[in-house]
């Protein structure tokens, strides 16, 4: 029987940390998206993903406390003004919730082999088995009211082939091959978040007060459609169709719904998203040009990053992560 008195390894700790900032965050939003929802289904939905996120933040804070750790700040009712008008859809709330329950399992699927405690390593599979159940019923409800989008449909194979040609992995001259379905699904799946991303991001330039805030909202606008773009033309150079647009799902509101320092990390924290969807695409495409393109965009996604990370740092927004002691400074 593991002894409680064993302590939280640097992974435990910084992942804990880092999921209760997110969480936190996630409250706020989902408080502000209850406050405006019409469709008692999604109603439903977001409502389930607020009780999950509560639970997190509760369990999280219980084991710093139990450690000895200062549990972070993260976000509060500070941020969020729930009674601000509508900037998004009903619908765009539930593309919301099924892409973040997404990106849920990927970060807690990535957690779980780098925890070691016993009871961390139950909290991570419970996170995992929750956020499942959660991307069923996003899902559900979405094919239900017939607003999902499929990724497309290839001719089935009529019999085993194998590759004979090095041109299997060219893309820059000569024949270009068909695209794998693999590389169908990421391209298709990359538009999809940066549909998301253009769309969140477009609202939130909207609302902002801050000129250097509003200005960084609306360069992630504009570097979605970039990659939207590039995306959708590999599809469509192959006879395939692209998501459609969800700019129609936000609204005319200038009315500021969250603190800025909110709309800061949320973009960031889509940002890194970003960047770990287009490296898991460039290592499952073959196609030189493709895995080079993907190559180009982390780079960019990641400038931005960095950018919208130093406005966060100069307005004092950004809480300092669990980090290693600094041995040169305390040896001076």
């Amino acid at each position: 029987m593991e002894k409680h008195n064993i302590r939280l390894t640097s992974s435990e700790v910084a992942n804990l940390w880092a999921n209760y900032m997110g969480d936190s965050m996630s409250i706020c939003v989902f408080t502000y998206f209850l406050n405006h929802i019409d469709d008692l289904e999604i109603k439903q939905v977001i409502e389930h993903a607020l009780d999950l996120s509560s639970q997190h933040v509760k369990k999280i804070a219980e084991i710093f406390v139990e450690e000895g750790i200062p549990v972070p700040l993260g976000f509060t009712n500070e941020d969020v003004y729930p009674h601000a008008e509508r900037l998004f859809s009903d619908s765009f709330y539930l593309y919301y919730l099924k892409h973040m329950t997404k990106g849920g399992l990927a970060t807690y699927s990535a957690v779980l082999p780098n925890v070691f405690r016993n009871d961390i390593r139950e909290y991570y599979m419970s996170c995992i088995s929750s956020t499942m159940e959660l991307f069923q019923e996003s899902t559900n409800v979405l094919l239900s009211k017939g607003i999902e989008t499929r990724s497309p449909n290839l001719a089935y194979p009529s019999k085993v082939e194998f590759v004979e040609k090095q041109s299997f992995l060219s893309g820059w001259f000569g024949e270009q091959r068909p695209l794998t379905g693999i590389e169908v699904t990421h391209l298709y799946a990359n538009i999809q978040t940066n549909k998301l991303g253009e769309a969140f991001c477009l609202g939130l330039a909207q609302v902002a007060k801050q000129k250097e805030v509003k200005e960084f909202m609306l360069r992630g606008v504009e570097i979605c459609k970039k990659h939207i773009t590039l995306f959708s033309e590999y599809l469509h150079s192959n006879f395939l169709p692209a998501p459609m647009t969800w700019d129609q799902e936000v609204t005319g509101s200038t009315d500021l719904p969250f603190s800025e320092k909110l709309m800061m990390f949320h973009v960031g924290l889509l940002s890194a998203a970003g960047m770990g969807n287009y490296g898991v695409a460039m290592s499952l495409s073959p196609r030189r040009d493709i895995a080079a393109m993907y190559g180009r965009l982390i780079t960019e996604v990641g400038k931005f990053a960095e950018d919208g990370t130093n406005i966060s740092i100069k307005h004092r927004w950004m809480e300092k992560p669990p980090h290693a002691i600094d041995r040169d400074k305390l040896s001076k």
